[in-house]
């Protein structure tokens, strides 16, 4: 005869493990470390998972091709972006006037001051640089698809535009002040 087997106490003081083990079958997640909302002392943290898929920079953050300060001025850059591109939208003549339209919504300082952060970014990225940052920060493009764009395939075209890319971050770096200029003669290796 088997012997029937006790179950073990309620323990109120076990922690439920709240990790998701379902994923989409074309899911590209990364693990992340969040502040836990359902914690109980200050600065308690949990591993939660983010999708990468259509994050260029979140995918290289997570593979650690960038350091944080390069991360932290991708995501400032789109920031700025985001903000200054909500402003006054052109009037569509194609669509039918109706009366009681809204009023124009007038551009906030915060979109202004966005428009001139921009504006020193491209300057001091230059036209190529700009570009390259746009596509990917914006338009959410891999390094393939950049090279692809430009008429360029290959996998030095691809290194190229990786290491340019980490080039224009660590000036957006410097630019929104998250990093300081590296000294003379320090020479930055090639991570692989």
């Amino acid at each position: 005869m088997a012997r029937t087997r006790r179950k073990k106490p309620y323990n109120p003081a076990k922690v439920h493990n709240r990790q998701s083990h379902d994923l989409p079958r074309n899911a590209e997640v990364a693990a992340i470390e969040v502040d836990d909302p359902l914690g109980l002392e200050p600065g308690d943290k949990i591993v939660a998972l983010r999708s990468v898929r259509n994050d260029p920079l979140a995918r290289l953050h997570s593979h650690r091709h960038l350091d944080e300060a390069q991360y932290q001025a991708g995501r400032a850059f789109q920031n700025d972006w985001e903000r200054a591109e909500r402003g006054p939208r052109a009037v569509d003549p194609t669509r039918e006037y109706v009366d009681g339209g809204q009023a124009r919504e007038p551009i906030t300082e915060g979109q202004r001051k966005a428009v001139l952060r921009l504006n020193h970014c491209e300057r001091e990225l230059g036209a190529d640089g700009s570009a390259l940052v746009h596509d990917v920060l914006v338009h959410g493009m891999s390094m393939e698809q950049v090279g692809e764009r430009r008429g360029l395939r290959g996998q030095r075209w691809k290194d190229y535009f990786a290491r340019r890319l980490r080039e224009c971050l660590d000036r957006l770096a410097l630019i929104y002040g998250l990093s300081t200029a590296a000294p003379a003669g320090h020479v930055r290796t090639a991570r692989r």
